[in-house]
């Protein structure tokens, strides 16, 4: 689970504009953040079903979020994958 703080510091760090919360950018790079907490949290707790539904789910609404911002602004798409360290 992220902390407050640690959200706030990934949207500054990929905010569009100042008053920036929702933007394709800033949902990838906090569900990139999400996804890494519940892997590291999987690779203890192996039965953990539910957790890998929840971390199931983040990744697929990523892809979705990706898809959409290469359609759209593909430089963007670019820079937030090199940023993310994403394939």
């Amino acid at each position: 689970m992220l902390t407050k703080k640690q959200k706030e510091n990934i949207i500054s760090k990929f905010a569009t504009h100042k008053s920036d919360t929702g933007s394709p950018q800033v949902q990838t790079a906090i569900l990139t953040s999400e996804i890494k907490d519940l892997t590291g949290h999987l690779r203890t707790h192996k039965k953990d079903h539910s957790s890998r539904r929840g971390l199931i789910r983040k990744v697929n609404e990523r892809r979705r979020l990706l898809k959409y911002l290469e359609r759209e602004d593909i430089k963007a798409h670019k820079k937030l994958k090199e940023a993310l360290k994403l394939k």
